[in-house]
Order: structure tokens, then sequence, then C-alpha cells
């Protein structure tokens, strides 16, 4: 047999592999967002949350490692969607007992809760596993201008 083998590769090129880096999870350098949802359309503003919290705005973006930022809400009952959606969106819900499907549209749910209008729409955009639960643990929403997390905000970002 040949000195290359029965392939044609030489056995070196066989053993070295190319590595792909991954960003080992960061919990000291998480950052807190600001975003103010007063004007701001519900989709559009809940994908850039939704990439906040996935760490997808990072250059080192790691799939599988929680390396996303802290977003602040404020003002969520001020913000706007777009077309017929007040009237015709309805979100659904299931006990699991039959006959109790729940629902309500989305204008009767923005004057009750719209912190949770927010919160539905960012939820839809994270994955369905225990990191989506997780990167969900991070988003913080209010209806109104006030939060408690003036603290842990360095810079004041308005408008993402």
């Amino acid at each position: 047999m040949s000195p290359k083998g029965k392939l044609g590769h030489s056995e070196n090129n066989l053993m070295r592999r190319s590595s792909t880096y991954f960003e080992k999870p960061i919990y000291d350098e998480r950052q807190w967002n600001l975003v103010d949802a007063t004007g701001q359309v519900l989709g559009r503003m809940a994908t850039q949350i939704a990439r906040k919290l996935q760490g997808k705005h990072r250059p080192g973006y790691t799939p599988h490692a929680p390396n996303g930022d802290y977003v602040v809400v404020v003002n969520a009952s001020k913000l706007r969607v777009t077309g017929k959606k007040l009237v015709q969106k309805i979100y659904y819900r299931h006990s699991g007992y039959t006959g109790n499907l729940k629902s309500i549209r989305l204008k009767e749910l923005i004057s009750s809760r719209p912190d949770q209008v927010v919160r539905l729409a960012v939820k839809g955009m994270l994955p369905d596993s225990v990191q989506g639960r997780r990167m969900l643990n991070r988003l913080k929403v209010y209806s109104g201008s006030s939060h408690p997390h003036a603290a842990q905000l360095k810079e004041e970002t308005t408008k993402e």
C-alpha cells in the first residue's frame, strides 16, 4: 500500500480537525437595556427584545450559552399595533379540561394587562425550551413609566 493510505489522504490530515470557538457563558457582563414602548409597533419591538434576550446582538453569540442581556420595557400600555389586529387577534389558553378553552381579544388584553401582551409577543419569538424560559425571566415589563430597576440601568436607551 502507498504511504498515503487507502483513501489517498495522509494520516496527519485525518487527525487534524478544525475547532469551532464557543463563547463561555457570561453572567457578570450582562447589560440592562431600557426600551420605551411609546408609539412602537408590537411585533417589531418584540423581535428586537428577543434578539437582546438571546444574545444575538453580541459578536460571540453561541446558541447553547445563556449570553443574553436583561431588558426592561416601560410604557407597555402605549404601544401600537398595525392593521385590524386590535379587533381580530385573539389569544387562547386552555386548562386541559373538556370545554375549558378561554379566549380574549387583543383590545381587551391591552386595556387590562398590557405587560402580558408584550410578554406573549416576545415568548413566541424565543425557543420552546428550558433556555427560552430562562431568557423570558430576564424580561421585565411595566405598563407605566416607573420601574424598580434604576440601579441596574447604567445608561438610558430609548426607542430601540
